[in-house]
This record gives C-alpha cells, structure tokens and sequence, in this order.
C-alpha cells in the first residue's frame, strides 16, 4: 500500500499504519513474501565450519560483481521546485506515534553501527539483530559489514542487498515492525559497494566550476546505494574549506560559500530527486552544522571560535542552500563552537537551524557525539546530563552511535522522571517516522534488485570521467611544456602514478581506503591508474619508478631517478597522499617528506629534463622551490577511481584542462587559514590562488560592459564579457564573476568575493558571451550586530580573478 499526504487521509491507510503495532497486518504480510531472493556466492567452508577469513590480515575479495550494464534507463519524476521536508506531519504518521510505547519512541530515535550485528563469517548475527529490534526498538541501522572488518572485505550490491534486505526482515517481523532505515557514508558515489562508480571528491567536482557533476555524483550514488539496501546518505558537506590543513577538506565543495552552497544544492538535488516518488534516490544530510572545518590548528574535531556574524556571512550560506534544495536530513558537527559543545547548543541547533533557516526534516547527531559531553569534552557529568541537556537544549531528532543500547535504556527514565519533556519525544519521533514514510519505507522496505545490474553502468562511469576532465587543473606550462607528446621519452616517478586506491582518497572501499593487504586489487577491475590510462594513449609501455612511497619516504629506485632522467625528455613527478581522514588524517605540517622533496628538486639542479608535478593530494603540501623550479605544474586533487584516464588524457592534451582552484593553495602553513576574500588590505600570496587555473588554448577576453555604472537596491545590473577561444582545442570554459567593495565604511572590504560563475565548451576561433546579474542584495553583509547592511562604495567587477586574462570594471554602489 502506498501512503500518500493528504490532508484527510482514508481510513483505509490510517488503520495501515497503526496495524505496524499488530502481528496481522496486510502490509506487513511483505515482511517473508515480497522479500527480494538475491543468490549470493560463499564463504568457503572446512568441514562445514566457517568463520574467519582465510588469510586472517586480509577479508576475503567477495567474487560477486554486478552486471554492470553499458546503459540503462530508470523511471522519471518531475524533480522541478522544493521537495523535502514538510513543518506539518502527516495525520497517519501522527496516528501511529500516538500509538506507540514510550520504548518503542525513543528506540525509533537511535543508530547502531552494523558492526553489532555482524558474525565474523560475514553473515548477519540474528541473535543480536533480534535483541535490537524487540528489545531496544531500533530505528536505525549505518555503516558497511565491509568496516566491521569481518569476512568480506568490498561488498557486492547483490551481497549487500542481501545483507541489508535480511536486517529489514528482521525489523518488519520483530518488535514494532517498523521499517528500519539503513544510513551510509556515500558521499561521492556508492564507495562501499564493489563496482559501483565513484566520482571525484567533492572538493574536485568544485574545481570543475560545473554543477552538473555535483547533480550527477549525487544521482549515480544514490541509484547504486539504493540498490544495495540502503536509504539514507550522510552527505552532502557542507563545511567551507578555510583551514587547508584539516584532514576533510576534501569531503566538502572548496572554501568559498557561493561555490559551495551551488554544489550542495546541485548534489542534494541528485541524491533526492523526486525522493517521495522514486525509489532509486535516498534522503541526503547536510553536515556538518557547523563551522566544523574552521578549527584554529587544523586537527580533525578541534575547538572553533568562529564570530557570529563571519558564521551567518561565510558558512551559513552552503546550508541554507542544502535547505532550500529539500534537504531530508541534516547532521550536527563535532566538538565547541565559541566554548560551547555544538550538540547541546540552543542558539546554534534551535534558534539558528530551526527559526532562521526553517529547517523542518529530522536532525542528527555525528558519531557518539551526545555522550562525548561527558567522555570527553566533560561538559556534562554522566550520560543522563548529557541527554538532558541535548534534548533540552536543541532539535537534535536522531542519535547517531556506534552502539546506541545505552541511550535507549536510560531515555525513558528521563521522560519518566520529567526531566525530558514527553512532547519533546513525540516531536522527534514524528519527524523520522515522516522521514520513513517519505523515503518509501512503509511501501517499498527492501532494495529494488532491478537496479543491481546498473551498477558500474559504462554510462556511469563516462559520467565520473566526464567531471574527472572538468575537474583537472592546470596551474604552470612555462614554454608549453605540456601536453606531452606519445613520441617524447617521458620518465614517470612517484607511487600514485600505479594506484587506484591513491588518486581515490578517502571513503573508498573502507573509510580509510583499501590496506596495503588489498591495494588495487579489491576493485576487481572496476577503475583505472595514471599509468593504465597513459599506455592506452601511448600505445606504449610507460617508463615508471617508484622511487618513493605513498608518504614520500625513498624506496628501491630512488638513486636511479637522476640517471633515468637525463635519458628522458621529460620528468613527471606524481605526488599522492595516503587516504586516511579524520583524526588518522591530521598532519602537524604542511611541508612535503624530505625524500620526495630532495629528489625532485636534486633532478632540477643537476640536469636539464624539464620537470612536470602532478599532485593528487588531499591536504595541498607545500612545493617550496618546486614551484619555482618545475616547468609545469598540474593539480588533479582526487579525480575517483576512474581518474587515471582523464589525468593522462590532460597530459597529452586530448583535451584542454578546465578546472580552476576551489581553494586558496597555501604557500606556506602559516598560510592554511588564508581565504582569498581576506580583508582587502591584507596579505594574500599563496602558491595559487581561488580560481586560478587555464587551459593549453589563448582564452581572450573582451571588456567587461555593464547595463549600468549604477548599483542600487532597485537598479540591479547585467553585467556581459565576450570570451574567444584563439587555440586549436575546443575548450570548456569558467568564466567567474567577482565584487570589490574597494571602500566600506566601518567595516574592511573583502579582497573579493566570488558572485556568480558560468562554463561553456568554447570551439576554435569561436566567442562566446557571458552574461551574469548582480544585485545590491548581494553586496549586503553582516555587521557585528547581526543585523545584514549595506554599504556605499565604489565596486570592482573583475571576471576571472587570479588569472593572466582578468578583466575589471568600475561602478558605483548607493546605499539604498
């Protein structure tokens, strides 16, 4: 039966819902029947008896793989205008939470990891399983048995399904009977799931300066996660990248909030589509709210103190933008914000979230981070205080935990006593139940197995590559030593030029990527290399040494590298980093290993091989003398599993990079909190700039005319530039708008600002004209009062701030 949201309900489906409480019910009669049967493959057993795996260091490879299909087509929704969550609840969802136990509610709150209901033969431990579902009324299930680090190492969508198709079997037969709801970390395509396609880095679709690759990131992801089970993605971030040495930088879409909050919303848009209709998209959850990014030393989880008004003017603006795209669900974020533990802060998850932005969807918790008020911010005195003033405090909906049994036991003690308000529940529990009943869980509980054959769809993976090329930056090509050329004798050094696992980063196969037991053989084919792609080009054996690890220590080769390049034309020296993230990912500097940094720059003093770098990095290390010695330079940040092409494809010119900085590339650590809309008269001299970057074509540019030299409140302006590509490539080309507010009484302008942003594919000898608005609105700002202004002043429109081919006009700001 299909719920539907009308005011007046039948009665028909009133008496649906409320017979989730009853053993007979028509729809629950789903539970055993209508369960997809999905054959899955092993383990292998001894003598009947199976358990660990077979080389105890390493899971096993599962040796399922999906069909992957070359093409496919899915049902379409009319995806058009705002559809998210609602303020008013359903009158049916409303019937059953009336209907429901004190236990039962605060179960519907909670999230265990998966890991608790795993046995180490890989298969679901249903003793536990039950437990949680008649005991404790779980609600939620998150994670990948593949984190649990039991049997199966990389989960195929079959076994996956199966897996998860098994949970809610459980769920619908237990208990309440209510559907559970099974959340992932699917935050640039399925990356738990064995074949499905993963995108770049958000951090990398900003760099393509093109939404359509957030849009289709989210889309592809969420039909391959759908189709292993699960219905609820925590993602997009939303954080801005202002501290450049965070070890997440590279899950959230650049350090600017106009760029961010565009491909937030074009993802969030992706993931959900039509969510309350198509069951091939999930529920996304803006995180993390907020300012989790900004910590003052760069370490994962640290204290922020970030003022009130820089807060609502630079990284709200990427949240509401979430909001305004239907966002389902939204996460807080760990640690102190200005002393104050986000997860008990009124001001930020009640006032700010709820009031101001009208967030209306459930909001949850990050990982433990209720209880870590008293383990380890001892902010609270024990468990109880810590969930009282989280419930007293804030909107917080779902606690999210890695064993979320403690919660579940003392809550009701706490509504009991009246220390939490029952309404309060109630609130809550309307929410997810909401959430559940959006998503498609109260008609359609199990995975759809027609979309496990789509999974690593060719049509998909052109898609990842298509925003791999668009997201490749190049930042040097002193006397066009690049593209290189299939004739040159080309020397490729450093051990990301052969790895999948490397140019892919974090939340790939496992949280912290494949082991070094794994490497790239866990993909089982799904994906590509630098190398794979430069021999498809060449047609020619690449001529590659390591030289030195992952971490830039020297490994065997390293003494060959200087003889092996005066034989080479040119030099590329990849620099990688390793994919862990979190606290695991934090760094103390931003300076490169001593070895990789000494023999790239011994090869420049001591021969005449001209030196390309190439950097697929996470954390944008320092180049000191590099920058200088190396006559090209390439950032490719973290293209994906199917980067490897496209990075060779830019090498050798295929095509024309596009891709320009979502981040201000610092030049030396002191340098990892700079943005580039700093205030104007401050120092700005990193390594590269916000939105530097171009192509192997001559883009000229015409000036800048505007429809008025006026701005005003009710005199916006239209403001055109004509580019023409002189070069013999067709070029996708930025171009991007930026306000200098040059005088602002009272309050330093910013250096710029970024206003709005257009790409366009350029063909040889042609023009094409940009065109953009700009309004007074958007000049306003926040003063130290909160309240949003606006100034007079002279403005500078420069299109294309950073770059050779800037362009600037001067108006005229009135201040009504």
């Amino acid at each position: 039966m299909v719920f539907v949201s009308e005011s007046l309900l039948s009665l028909a489906v009133t008496v649906s819902l409320l017979a989730l409480r009853a053993n007979a019910s028509p729809f629950l009669g789903i539970s055993n029947s209508s369960r997809p049967e999905i054959d899955v493959v092993g383990p292998s057993t001894m003598g009947g008896v199976v358990c660990l795996p077979n080389f105890f260091p390493m899971q096993d490879f599962d040796p399922m793989s999906p069909k992957s299909v070359d093409s496919y087509s899915l049902p379409q929704y009319d995806e058009s205008g705002y559809i998210g969550p609602s303020k008013d609840i359903d009158p049916d969802v409303l019937a059953l939470v009336n209907n429901m136990t004190l236990q039962e509610k605060i179960g519907q709150m909670s999230v265990s990891h998966v890991y608790n209901f795993v046995g180490c033969d890989g298969q679901i431990n249903r003793t536990s399983l039950e437990y949680a579902f008649n005991v404790l009324k779980l609600g939620f299930i998150f994670g990948s048995p593949s984190d649990a680090y039991w049997r199966w190492g990389f989960n195929s969508p079959q076994r996956f399904a199966n897996f998860s198709n098994t949970i809610q079997q459980i769920a619908l037969s237990s208990g309440s009977k209510i559907p559970v709801m099974y959340g992932i970390d699917s935050i640039r395509g399925a990356n738990y799931v064995k074949g499905a396609t993963a995108f770049p880095t958000p951090l990398s679709t900003a760099a393509t300066f093109n939404p359509i690759h957030a849009y289709n990131t989210g889309k592809i992801g969420a039909k391959d996660t759908r189709a292993a089970g699960q219905q609820w993605i925590y993602g997009p971030g939303s954080d801005l990248n202002v501290n450049k040495m965070w070890s997440r930088n590279f899950e959230s879409y650049g350090e600017d909030p106009y760029l961010n909050g565009q491909m937030v919303y074009h993802n969030v848009k992706g993931l959900q589509g039509n969510y309350k209709k198509d069951r091939s998209r999930v529920a996304a959850t803006f995180k993390h709210f907020i300012a989790y990014s900004a910590t003052y030393n760069g370490k994962d989880q640290e204290p922020r103190y970030v003022p009130m008004n820089y807060l609502l003017e630079y990284h709200v603006p990427p949240f509401k933008k979430a909001i305004e795209a239907g966002a389902a669900t939204g996460m807080e974020s760990y640690g102190s914000l200005n002393g104050q533990d986000v997860v008990s802060s009124k001001n930020i998850l009640k006032n700010l979230i709820r009031d101001e932005l009208e967030f209306y969807g459930p909001l949850s918790t990050d990982s433990n981070e209720n209880f870590s008020q008293f383990t380890k911010h001892r902010t609270a005195f024990n468990a109880s205080d810590a969930t009282i003033q989280m419930f007293n405090n804030t909107s917080i909906d779902i606690q999210l935990m890695y064993d979320a049994s403690q919660f579940i036991l003392l809550t009701p003690q706490l509504v009991q006593s009246g220390k939490v308000s029952q309404s309060r529940i109630d609130q809550s529990v309307s929410r997810i139940l909401q959430l559940k009943k959006d998503i498609g869980l109260f008609e359609s509980p199990y995975s759809d197995p027609s979309l496990i054959d789509t999974v690593g769809s060719l049509q998909d993976v052109e898609l990842a590559r298509d925003a791999a090329r668009e997201s490749i930056i190049l930042l040097k090509n002193e006397n066009n030593i690049l593209p290189l050329s299939p004739n040159e004798k080309v020397l490729y050094v450093g051990y990301s030029f052969n790895s999948t696992r490397y140019i892919t980063g974090g939340w790939n196969v496992h949280a912290y990527g494949p082991n070094d037991y794994e490497g790239d053989a866990i993909y089982a084919g799904y994906g590509d290399t630098i190398l794979l792609g430069v021999e498809k080009i060449t047609g020619q054996d690449a001529n590659w040494i390591t030289g030195y690890t992952i971490d830039g220590v020297r490994v065997d080769g390293y003494e060959t590298i200087v003889r092996e390049a005066r034989k080479a034309d040119k030099v590329v020296f990849c620099f990688g980093q390793n994919a862990k993230i979190q606290a695991l990912g934090n760094v103390n500097t931003l300076k490169m290993a001593h070895d990789q940094y000494d023999i790239a720059k011994r090869l420049a003093e001591e021969t005449t091989t001209p030196i390309v770098l190439l950097l697929t990095q996470n954390q944008p290390f320092s180049l000191g003398e590099l920058s200088t010695l190396a006559d090209g330079i390439i950032n490719a940040n973290l293209p994906g599993v199917y980067g490897g092409l496209p990075i060779a494809e830019a090498l050798f010119g295929v095509f024309s990079p596009s891709g320009r900085q979502s981040y201000t590339y610092p030049k030396y650590d002191y340098q990892s909190m700079t943005t580039y809309f700093t205030p104007i008269w401050n120092e700005y001299a990193p390594e590269f700039a916000f939105g530097q970057g171009f192509g192997y074509n001559n883009i000229t540019y015409s000036n800048i005319t505007v429809s008025s030299e006026t701005l005003s409140a009710s005199n916006p302006l239209t403001v055109s530039i004509t580019a023409t590509n002189n070069g013999k490539l067709p070029q996708m080309e930025p171009a991007l708008m930026f306000t200098t507010q040059t005088i602002r009484r009272g309050y330093s302008p910013e250096k710029y600002r970024l206003r709005a942003f257009d790409k366009k594919l350029i063909a040889p000898g042609a023009s094409y004209t940009f065109t953009f608005n700009l309004t007074a609105q958007e000049m306003m700002f926040y003063n130290i009062d909160l309240e949003k202004v606006l100034e007079e002043g002279p403005v500078d429109i420069t299109i294309n701030a950073f770059n050779k081919n800037a362009k600037v006009k001067s108006i005229y700001m009135n201040g009504n």
